[in-house]
């Protein structure tokens, strides 16, 4: 086994080491993702998808919009155009990980009710944290409908 040192760049993530935390962030993901052919709609989409591994502030537009790749219209492709504007403004963004002396788990959930006016389905999400870091994050729309969300 060979010591390579700390680790500093792990499947496109950054990872900056100091002596109160760890700092994990995909500037240079970015940079690349902006290179992305305009043109392909999937492509632009499923790098942001990646991206939501350190930016959990994009996550639901870009499951929101994820849902459009095998039928995209312009608008479709503005909306995924105005989050990489947005991303180039906030490109230093990403996930702290501070050394606390306790670590206490925080769970965090909302759900809307019926939100989708099309089928009345509900969107939920929730966040983990640990410490003073996000270790999990999920916002997607619910598989079933019930019945006392469609009788409005």
């Amino acid at each position: 086994m060979t010591n390579l040192g700390e680790l500093q760049y792990f499947l496109g993530l950054k990872v900056k080491q100091v002596e109160d935390g760890i700092f994990v962030l995909q500037k240079k993901y970015v940079a690349d993702l902006l290179k992305v052919d305009a043109r392909s709609f999937r492509s632009l989409v499923g790098g942001l998808i990646y991206l939501t591994s350190t930016r959990p502030d994009i996550s639901f537009t870009v499951g929101v919009i994820s849902k459009f790749m095998h039928c995209p219209s312009k608008h479709h492709f503005g909306v995924a155009k105005r989050v990489l504007r947005y991303i180039v403004g906030t490109v230093d963004f990403g996930i702290w990980y501070g050394h606390v002396s306790e670590f206490k788990l925080f769970a965090y959930t909302d759900s809307d009710w019926a939100g989708f006016l099309e089928d009345k389905r509900s969107t939920s999400g929730y966040i983990f944290s640990l410490g003073s870091a996000t270790v999990c994050w999920s916002s997607k729309k619910q598989t079933v409908t019930t019945l006392s969300s469609s009788e409005l």
